[in-house]
């Protein structure tokens, strides 16, 4: 920023290489959108063609991280709607469908009141690449007033069913807490057998920033569990598929049978199958 700020100055002094190389460097946040908003005009007011494309590019920028902001803030927003004063929790699992592996839940609570250290970019889990889930997933430990992580294992999953097992990993996430909850808001469904205040939100990992960060932390620290497992187990491809039933998954199943880890009752039937 300091570099494009003398540069702005007298931009004419400076060859394209230059000016690109502020522009790229250029880090946006709020306390810098009104800065270089100004810099973008200098940069379109400019008589090179290559420069008025830097120009349109940085233009482009403010524009995204404008419209990402907007996009998260809605989702704290719509936290704060349920509880004007209290804690608030949100709470998602991962690994409800795999062949293989624990179910991992995680319940997490953030600082809806500061709407000026939001967390950006935070969305359903799985619409995130795997580099920008863990660098969230750091972001959000360090931000979040307090979360906690559980997880059951596929041996209880097989003796109680996953249903059980879905419902019991969100109260252990809930009550594994720093500060007790005042609401709860939970992925898809009401939890069951819950002290708590608990309302669900359909495909809340888009609309909630608190189960949004939950899915995050799940997501991350159960398939950091599956690659762990790919390095006793090889030859199911964990690494990849985390657990879930993929083409490599049943081949491995198919030539090297089940590992201690794989659910047995949600391989009945692929396994006469197969």
């Amino acid at each position: 920023m300091e570099n494009l700020l003398k540069i702005k100055q007298n931009l004419t002094q400076y060859s394209f290489k230059v000016i690109k190389e502020s522009v790229d460097g250029v880090k946006i946040n709020k306390d810098s959108i009104k800065t270089l908003k100004l810099m973008e005009k200098i940069l379109l007011n400019d008589s090179r063609k290559n420069v008025i494309g830097l120009g349109s590019k940085l233009g482009r920028s403010i524009e995204k991280y404008i419209k990402e902001q907007k996009r998260v803030e809605s989702m704290y927003k719509f936290d704060k709607a349920f509880l004007e004063k209290g804690f608030i929790a949100g709470v998602d699992e991962v690994g409800r469908g795999p062949l293989a592996g624990p179910i991992v839940a995680c319940a997490v609570i953030l600082d809806l009141n500061d709407l000026g250290d939001i967390i950006l970019d935070i969305n359903d889990s799985k619409l995130l690449s795997r580099q920008k889930r863990e660098e969230l997933d750091k972001i959000i430990r360090e931000k979040a007033i307090s979360f906690c992580i559980a997880e059951i294992n596929n041996k209880i999953i097989d003796e109680k069913g996953i249903g059980y097992a879905n419902n019991k990993i969100f109260i252990d996430a809930c009550n594994g807490l720093s500060k007790k909850p005042d609401l709860v808001l939970s992925d898809g469904y009401l939890i069951k057998n819950f002290n708590i205040d608990n309302k669900h939100i359909i495909k809340g990992d888009r609309k909630s920033a608190s189960i949004a960060c939950a899915s995050i932390l799940a997501k991350v620290y159960r398939d950091n569990i599956m690659r762990n497992y790919h390095k006793k187990y090889p030859n199911y491809d964990f690494e990849n598929n985390v657990g879930y039933g993929t083409k490599n998954h049943l081949d491995g199943i198919k030539n090297h049978g089940i590992t201690p880890i794989h659910r047995k009752s949600f391989l009945k039937n692929i396994i006469n199958n197969l």
